[in-house]
Formats: structure tokens, C-alpha cells, sequence
């Protein structure tokens, strides 16, 4: 990056609410364009989801959390400021899929291993007739998530591979799920399309509309301080370049009039007047938040708006090693995914120790939540042959009230209600994964913020100081 014009007076004033990496990237995007930036964060450390946390000598990620280079400005802007803290690693990603552990995502040859034959006879023929219909019957939309997947996958292949795995993930049956979730957030199965190309390439199905799952060949980028250093680093770049982060700091309101935001006021006692607004706090927070509220209408539709919580374990365990993967996914575990940092290159203190993290999506005040439910969690990984809990010397429960958007059956006009109201404001944006109720992965959600930061800066001269 190239430094940035130096602000001046009339430099127009961005408050940023979140210092996660989509707000991150969104200030220094701001900063290059000759902004003043000041980043609002409740938490005592930058990084939002992607934030790491240090007890003792050792850190955990909240969840796993690696940079990506598909986007090549944001990774290029990222390995700068990581310097030579940021090493690669080749991605080594498992699934624990009928009894055995494969390759993520499943390769061909391990769906023909994992599935019964007869079973997997029934699955193969209900998805070439699910992709013949999909070619020769014009079909109403899909009602929810279950209707999605069947036309997406046949009947055999949900009920065998789909249906119970969601269910248990999201506490919700995908009945009750929006078909919208599978067009965002279903990850495909690569041997699944494997076989779907080839119908395409027949003429005997049509492509479809779903987010793509994991390459099967990938680089990606860590520290050995895991997943803490990439947010650390890009808000020592900020502050370098002028910006201020207020950590510690919760926002209180967001004051409005005549379609503007005008200020923003925090926990803290700051008072902060601003040209121009940008949000990554969940959408029914920030509505929250908004002074003078919004309509009824507008509140009510944000209150059905909901996020999963998600409650990870950080363990400290005393052996040199786990599992061979940098992580592994479970479908039938009190945990979704286990992933082991060192495998990746954190270090790790003592040296023939290793660290777990184990995640579980939860809803608040249950036993994964609080942490009640440990002593069954540490039971699964015993019977996975993980660790033993006597192997267990530290515990440290890391949770996230607003872990992922819920795309509950019927969310669509509660969102575009709360959408609608937000687009009323000329100099506000709400962004990321949080304030755009939706399902980035990390380098996504830092082009969403400097997407949202250069939309915010190129608004009517009017609305900036200095015209």
C-alpha cells in the first residue's frame, strides 16, 4: 500500500462501528482516500470473529480463521502488514465421514467408500432425477431449506447426507430454514458435483446457484500467534496512518436527522460528529441504536432477525499431537469441527504440548455456552481419539453472542424492512457478515468494507465538510 494523502480539517470524518476485519479494512481503505477514521470497538482487542486470545504463553483463535489470497489487493494490503510474521501452510482439511476420516471436501472415491452400495445406488439415482427434473419440469420455487436441497441433491441423497447434520448445526429442521440459506451457505459436496458436471456436460441437468465449498488444493497464510496477529497488524497500520481505535468502547447511539447520520456517542464518553457513518455491528443492534428510533414497523422486523451464538473451547492439551489436519469436521459429535492451530504453525508453550480448539454452535445460557456441558464434550473427543480429559490442563471457553445470520424461514421481508429503513440514510452503511446478514469468509468481508468505505467517500460533495 502506498502511504495515504494526510487528512486535514477538512477531511471528512468516518466512524466506524466494529473493529473487526471488514471494519479494519474498511479504515484503511478510508485512510488511503484522505478520510480522518475513528473505529468504535466494544471488545479489549481488535478482530471481531477473527480475534484471538492470549492466556498465559499460548493463544486460541476463536474458531478457524485463515487468510485466503483469491483477492489479491486485499491479500496483497494483509501480507504487508503481517510482515514477516505471516508464513504459509497447505491446507490439510478432514472430514470424520463413516467411521474413517477423509480428505475435506469429499473426493470422489471417499462418497463410493463412505455410502452402503445399495444406499449409494438410491442417492446416485435420485440425483440424476432430481437434475433431469430440474431440465424437463418447470418447478415452483423452492418453500424452505428441505424442499431446496431435495431439488438441489434428490430425496435420498438429503435424508442420507443432508438432513440431520443441519438440523443438529443450527438448532432449526431445514424445514425452517429459507431456501435462501442454501443459495448462501450450503457448501457443495465436490464428488456431488462431480457427477453434475457430467450431466451438465449431457445437457441433462442445468447449472446451479450455490455457494462453492473449499478448493481441494489450497494456500493459506497464519502466524505463529494464530489468528489474533492479521487484526493486530492491520490496526498497528491504522493508527500508523493517523486512524483511531477506541477499544473498550461500546456505541450508545447513533444520532440522526434530516436522512444523516450526525454523531456517534460510545460507553466510553466520546462524542464523535461524522460526515459519514459505517456499520458492522448486527443489523438489529445498530437499529437499536439509532437516535431517534425507527418506526415500530422497523424495530419489530429487526427483532426477528436472528444470529447463532457459537461457544468454542480452547484446550491446552499435554501431548505433542492430536490429528494430522490443521482441522476436521464431525457430523455426529457434541462439536462441529476441531481444529489443532500447531498443525498449522502456532507455537505452542510448553513445546510438547498442543492446543484444540473445538467448535459448537449453542444458544445462549446452554450447556455448551456456559460451559456445563464440558465434561460430555470432552468425553466425544476421548471417543474420537483425540485427547483423554486427564490430558487436559487448560481450559478457556471463547463464545460470540452473533456468531452466524440465522436464515430462518420468512427472514426475507423482516431483512428487507430493516434494509429498506437503513438505505434511507445517505451516509450510512451497513456491511460485513454482522451488518449485512450474511455469510462472507474473511477476505469477503474485507472487500465488503472497502467497498462500503469508497460508496461512503464518494457521496454528494454536500454531504461532506469542506464544499
Amino acid at each position: 500500500m502506498v502511504p495515504p494523502p494526510a487528512t486535514t480539517g477538512d477531511a471528512p470524518r468516518l466512524v466506524i462501528l466494529g473493529a473487526g476485519v471488514c471494519g479494519l479494512y474498511a479504515a484503511l481503505t478510508a485512510l488511503e482516500r484522505g478520510a480522518a477514521v475513528t473505529l468504535v470497538e466494544k471488545e479489549s482487542r481488535p478482530g471481531g470473529l477473527a480475534a484471538g486470545q492470549q492466556h498465559g504463553e499460548n493463544f486460541y483463535d476463536l474458531g478457524v480463521h485463515m487468510l485466503h489470497a483469491f483477492d489479491r489487493e486485499v491479500f496483497d494490503t494483509c501480507a504487508a502488514a503481517m510482515g514477516d510474521e505471516r508464513h504459509e501452510v497447505a491446507l490439510h482439511a478432514e472430514i470424520k465421514w463413516a467411521g474413517n476420516r477423509y480428505h475435506y471436501p469429499l473426493r470422489g472415491r471417499d462418497i463410493l467408500r463412505g455410502i452402503p452400495p445399495l444406499t449409494l445406488a438410491r442417492c446416485l439415482a435420485g440425483l440424476f432425477l432430481a437434475e433431469i427434473e430440474s431440465r424437463l419440469a418447470r418447478r415452483e420455487d423452492a418453500r424452505d431449506a428441505e424442499e431446496a436441497l431435495v431439488q438441489l441433491y434428490g430425496a435420498p441423497l438429503y435424508e442420507f447426507f443432508f438432513e440431520e447434520f443441519t438440523h443438529r448445526y443450527w438448532g432449526l429442521h431445514p424445514r425452517d430454514l429459507s431456501a435462501e440459506f442454501i443459495r448462501r451457505k450450503m457448501p457443495r459436496l465436490s464428488a456431488v458435483d462431480v457427477f453434475k458436471n457430467l450431466l451438465q456436460k449431457l445437457r441433462l441437468a442445468n447449472p446451479r446457484d450455490t455457494t462453492e465449498g473449499a478448493l481441494r488444493f489450497e494456500t493459506l497464510h497464519y502466524s505463529a500467534t494464530g489468528a489474533e496477529t492479521l487484526p493486530r497488524a492491520l490496526a498497528r497500520e491504522i493508527e500508523a496512518r493517523g486512524g483511531t481505535i477506541l477499544l473498550d468502547s461500546e456505541v450508545t447511539a447513533v444520532r440522526h436527522g434530516g436522512g444523516r447520520v450526525t454523531q456517534v456517542t460510545t460507553s466510553g464518553g466520546a462524542t464523535l460528529p461524522c460526515e459519514a457513518c459505517l456499520s458492522t455491528l448486527p443489523v438489529p443492534l445498530l437499529l437499536a441504536g439509532l437516535d431517534p428510533p425507527p418506526p415500530r414497523a422497523v424495530r419489530e422486523s429487526a427483532a426477528r432477525l436472528r444470529y447463532k451464538p457459537i461457544a468454542v473451547h480452547g484446550l491446552l492439551v499435554a501431548k505433542p499431537r492430536c490429528m494430522d489436519a490443521h482441522y476436521t469436521y464431525f457430523r455426529d459429535r457434541r462439536f462441529h469441527r476441531v481444529g489443532e492451530p500447531k498443525n498449522a504453525g502456532l507455537r505452542v508453550t510448553p513445546a510438547d504440548h498442543t492446543v484444540l480448539i473445538v467448535e459448537t454452535t449453542c444458544e445462549e445460557g446452554d450447556a455448551d455456552w456456559t460451559g456445563e456441558g464440558l465434561a460430555d464434550l470432552l468425553a466425544d473427543l476421548e471417543a474420537e481419539g483425540l485427547c483423554s480429559p486427564v490430558e487436559v490442563v487448560e481450559h478457556h471457553l471463547l463464545r460470540a453472542r452473533h456468531g452466524y445470520p440465522v436464515f430462518s424461514r420468512g427472514f426475507e421481508p423482516h431483512l428487507a424492512a430493516a434494509e429498506d429503513f437503513l438505505g434511507t440514510f445517505r451516509n450510512l452503511r451497513s456491511t460485513g457478515r454482522q451488518g449485512a446478514f450474511t455469510y462472507p469468509n474473511m477476505h469477503g468481508a474485507m472487500r465488503m468494507g472497502a467497498r462500503a468505505a469508497e460508496q461512503l467517500l464518494a457521496a454528494a460533495p454536500a454531504d461532506l465538510p469542506g464544499a
